[in-house]
């Protein structure tokens, strides 16, 4: 996927790739694993043998991940059978020369000995060395880190792949989000004329009842009753949340707190509308965008 592709693409902040790789005489496997965080949380598994390999492999990582808990894990082997040996004369040398002074030491006291062989000599410490490029970790190194962009690539298409999904989910509820805010608006313009008539009787009820009551007093009081019950604003604001959350939806890339922080802002919204609701209907649909906005709140914990 090149990078115009990758523009407008959702991460899930859950993913998983592997990679194996060798450099005789080592063999190594990689995997890298994300869950769900607040923020970034990136723990490095990797042999401390091999100096400089962390502080390379972290700004890799970082780059690619921006949010979530991620392990980036190494394990190696080696195969010391493919490790080339040399001879070290010196060590052989003075071991020879430790053994003719052993033996000629056990033949005056009467010793017999047996004879030494090639192989026991070898075997002793020292006298076979490893090749000098195993003491040196950069080249193993080097060849490690060039494996990295590899296994991130893989990383990304998971998660890619995943974000992808929960791209379609979220759309999907905003539309029904949409639908549902419609429906409040069209209920809250048909039960105007009902409030209206309720204010009303109200109105007359208190003017009955209180004698030397204000009557622009009283009417100010229940005309601030009206606007309190007026849910033109929260359904305006629905609206604009929808076209907010889509624009972030379609925007991709890291935008799970955007939209952890617009949820909080369509709950509210559900919330001043079911207790200004005063009418079922109203309710009804209330309570139905609160259960579909926290299904929404579901989905976007998993957005990186």
């Amino acid at each position: 996927m090149t990078k115009k592709q990758h523009e407008g693409v959702l991460r899930s902040m859950t993913g998983f790739a592997a990679l194996t790789g060798a450099s005789q005489p080592f063999r190594w496997a990689w995997d890298i694993r994300s869950v769900n965080g607040k923020g970034l949380d990136l723990r490095l598994r990797v042999p401390d043998w091999i100096d400089g390999l962390e502080a390379a492999l972290r700004p890799l990582v970082a780059a690619r991940a921006k949010r979530g808990n991620v392990t980036l894990s190494l394990r190696i082997t080696r195969d010391d059978a493919a490790v080339g040996l040399s001879l070290n004369t010196d060590v052989m040398q003075a071991v020879v020369q430790n053994l003719l002074e052993i033996e000629a030491e056990a033949m005056e006291r009467g010793l017999s000995l047996a004879p030494s062989r090639a192989t026991d000599i070898a075997a002793m410490r020292g006298v076979m060395d490893t090749g000098p490029a195993q003491d040196d970790p950069a080249p193993l190194r080097a060849a490690l880190v060039g494996e990295v962009p590899a296994l991130l690539d893989a990383f990304d298409d998971m998660r890619r792949s995943e974000g992808t999904a929960l791209q379609n989910v979220l759309l999907g509820q905003l539309s029904e989000v949409e639908t549902l805010t419609r429906q409040a608006a069209t209920l809250a313009e048909a039960r105007k004329d009902e409030v209206a008539a309720t204010l009303k009787r109200n109105l007359a009820r208190v003017l009955e009842k209180t004698d030397g009551a204000d009557p622009d007093r009283v009417s100010q009081e229940l005309a601030l009753l009206a606007v309190k019950a007026d849910v033109t604003e929260e359904i305006d604001r629905l609206h604009t949340h929808v076209l907010a959350a889509r624009t972030l939806i379609g925007d991709g890339g890291p935008v799970g707190r955007k939209l952890d922080f617009l949820m909080q802002e369509f709950n509210r919204e559900a919330n001043t509308l079911c207790s200004k609701a005063q009418n079922s209907d109203l309710t009804a649909v209330g309570l139905a965008l609160k259960a579909l906005i926290d299904q929404m709140r579901e989905q976007v914990q998993n957005v990186e």
